[in-house]
């Protein structure tokens, strides 16, 4: 495992290393005109891959240079020798898949001489299948590398964008988080001031008028079972959630009883919305009052956002134990066509209802329109 890791650093030079080897093992073999001359070159010519990441043009150069003075004091050293195309072709590669920006602009034309020097000491009668195959040759290696870098950026970036959307929704679920734990802050908040309200009340009764002490003391017990439960909501949003206090604590919060004016404000933006109710209408928990409302209304800026303004029904199923809360739009064929990112409307959903312990289904309703369909128990279970 160590080795591999320090080839793995060491990579260019090994192959610098390699490559020199090669070549100066094939000119001792090679009936070269001045090999005192002729080994420098190759040195070189092989060193020069040393920086063919970092500095891959100059690298280029340098390699290209050497090679070609090479052949002059090595004549057909080009031809015979196996290490001499592979330093050829490593260095055009890496023409191609390390120069970026100003660098791409500078490797074009020097890939261009190159493949005109090659055509041209290819031999004699020039011919078209001489340009085509020295295109081939030189421009090859050089536009597979450009080729591998762009798929690699390309990819690389795929990558951060997944990254930045998970980030974005990540923030999204902090944020609505946020909102929630305020919101049932405030709540509870209501909660324990009425309670301390109604004891007042029952002690100043209780000798007077034990009745309506007594009644006072249903009250407490009712209001603080349901603060209960809006407590432990309220903890285990904070678990992961830290209030950034953007939003004025006085603001009285919406509930059911204020579904009617925010069903007429959407009609009022053209979206005819039909609301139902069914069951006992009965008072539910604050915290199970607000997310329901919250619900309804980000279901309806989702129609708003994304199903043009599609004819929406709501409906309201009070049970024993929990409300369920269903929104369905008929939604657009041209908006489902779009495919226009949905936002973060629906992790807001899944949030709130995370929240008071129900269960959620959302998704197309096979007519080409959305529901949302949300259960939201009244009380949690003990843990």
């Amino acid at each position: 495992m160590r080795g591999r890791a320090w080839l793995s650093r060491h990579r260019d030079p090994v192959i610098a290393a390699l490559a020199a080897v090669g070549l100066l093992g094939e000119l001792a073999v090679y009936d070269a005109a001045d090999l005192s001359r002729a080994a420098p070159l190759a040195a070189v010519a092989a060193g020069a891959l040393m920086w063919r990441r970092t500095q891959p043009v100059p690298a280029f150069l340098a390699t290209w240079l050497a090679l070609v003075a090479l052949t002059r004091y090595a004549p057909g050293i080009d031809n015979s020798s196996t290490t001499f195309v592979l330093i050829f072709f490593i260095t055009l590669f890496s023409l191609g898949a390390h120069t970026r920006g100003l660098e791409v602009v500078v490797a074009v034309p020097l890939v261009c001489l190159m493949t005109a020097w090659f055509v041209l000491n290819d031999g004699d009668p020039l011919a078209a299948g001489d340009i085509v195959f020295g295109t081939l040759f030189v421009g090859g290696p050089w536009a597979t590398g450009l080729a591998l870098r762009l798929r690699g950026d390309l990819a690389r970036a795929n990558r951060e964008l997944v990254v930045q959307q998970e980030e974005r929704a990540a923030r999204a679920v902090a944020e609505e988080r946020s909102r929630i734990a305020r919101e049932l802050h405030d709540v509870v908040s209501h909660a324990i001031s009425v309670t301390v309200l109604q004891a007042r009340g029952a002690r100043r009764t209780l000798d007077s008028d034990p009745e309506a002490a007594r009644h006072a003391l249903d009250a407490i017990e009712q209001t603080n079972t349901a603060a209960l439960g809006d407590m432990r909501r309220l903890l285990a949003v904070l678990r992961d959630t830290e209030p950034d206090g953007r939003v004025d604590p006085h603001a009285p919060q919406p509930s059911l009883a204020h579904l009617d004016d925010l069903v007429d404000h959407v009609r009022a933006a053209g979206v005819p919305v039909a609301l139902e109710v069914s069951g006992v209408d009965r008072d539910v928990p604050p915290g199970v009052d607000l997310s329901a409302y919250r619900i309804v209304q980000e279901a309806l800026t989702n129609v708003l956002k994304h199903a043009e303004a599609s004819p929406t029904r709501i409906r309201l199923e009070y049970a024993e134990d929990a409300l369920t809360v269903l929104v369905v739009d008929e939604g657009s064929p041209r908006a489902m066509a779009s495919g226009e990112p949905p936002g973060h409307g629906l992790i807001g959903i899944r949030e709130r209802v995370a929240v008071v312990g129900g269960d959620v289904e959302a998704g197309p309703n096979g007519s080409g329109g959305f529901r949302v369909r949300a259960r939201l128990p009244y009380s949690l279970e003990d843990s």
